[in-house]
């Protein structure tokens, strides 16, 4: 790596903590949480209409339905719709202001998998997945993505959420062997040099976040097609990031992770 990479890096990390000032200035008041954190949790979220598709990169949000209702505490408990609207409108901004990729700053797109709109963009984000139970339609769909060239991000579940999980991907990948991910993975050096990986889950004491990727032929020389940020939730520091819940620098880190993530993606 060049010494003139290295101080691009640096100027990067800088700017990151500076670019989270500009956050409060977004238009996310907190009737759009539906009075709650996470994603409007008490009385669900308000749904913003889809952006359109211009060639940009759009945040996808994956939507799915859940057995039973999927009632939570208090009332209407969306869970793919966890940290909506905020984790997306902060993240896109702050893609928009450290990177070159031409990013929809101000809107994202709520798609299923079986939507045929979804293979036009090459990365999707589903939240939850402990609760994740997809069609047949939405299996296959979410097989040929993948194999297709698309890339997804699961992330916000923790414990024996994980079984769920692996369950219902192993319904779109039958040979299906995550893989725990190491720091020397290019992904953690796509644009950022992520220097650890010891992250805990931002709630739950004691749960130690690991990532997995699940690779093509599950050969981890060849492309990886998810990348599973188990026991985290780096999108919840995404959505609080403007409001001082989170120490700055665990926040500026799950942003780093993230347009890790999406260079990684865009590049391979």
């Amino acid at each position: 790596m060049t010494h003139r990479f290295e101080r691009t890096r640096r100027v990067g990390c800088r700017l990151a903590a500076a670019v989270l000032l500009l956050l409060c200035a977004l238009p996310t008041a907190q009737a759009q949480r539906g009075g709650m954190g996470g994603g409007g949790r008490s009385r669900g979220p308000v749904i913003e209409p889809n952006v359109p598709y211009d060639g940009r990169f759009t945040y996808i949000r994956v939507k799915y339905d859940i057995p039973m209702g999927g009632g939570g505490f208090r009332g209407v408990d969306i869970k793919w719709s966890h940290d909506y609207p905020r984790g997306e409108r902060h993240f896109a901004k702050i893609v928009s202001q450290l990177s070159t990729i031409r990013t929809w700053a101000t809107g994202s797109a709520i798609l299923g998998l079986d939507d045929p709109l979804l293979t036009k963009y090459p990365v999707a984000f589903l939240t939850e997945p402990g609760f994740w139970h997809p069609t047949e339609s939405e299996v296959v769909a979410l097989r040929n993505y993948l194999t297709k060239g698309g890339f997804i991000i699961f992330d916000d579940f923790a414990g024996e959420h994980w079984m769920n999980f692996e369950a219902q991907m192993r319904r779109v990948l039958p040979k299906l062997r995550p893989i725990e991910l190491k720091l020397s993975h290019p992904l953690f050096d796509s644009f950022y040099k992520i220097k650890t990986l010891d992250y805990n889950h931002p709630y739950y004491r004691g749960y130690k976040s690991v990532f997995y990727g699940i690779f093509e032929d599950n050969d981890p020389k060849k492309r990886l097609m998810a990348v599973v940020n188990y026991n985290n939730d780096i999108s919840e520091y995404w959505e609080f990031s403007d409001e001082g819940m989170f120490p700055m620098d665990a926040s500026n880190e799950a942003y780093k992770i993230g347009i890790n993530y999406i260079i990684y993606a865009l590049t391979r």
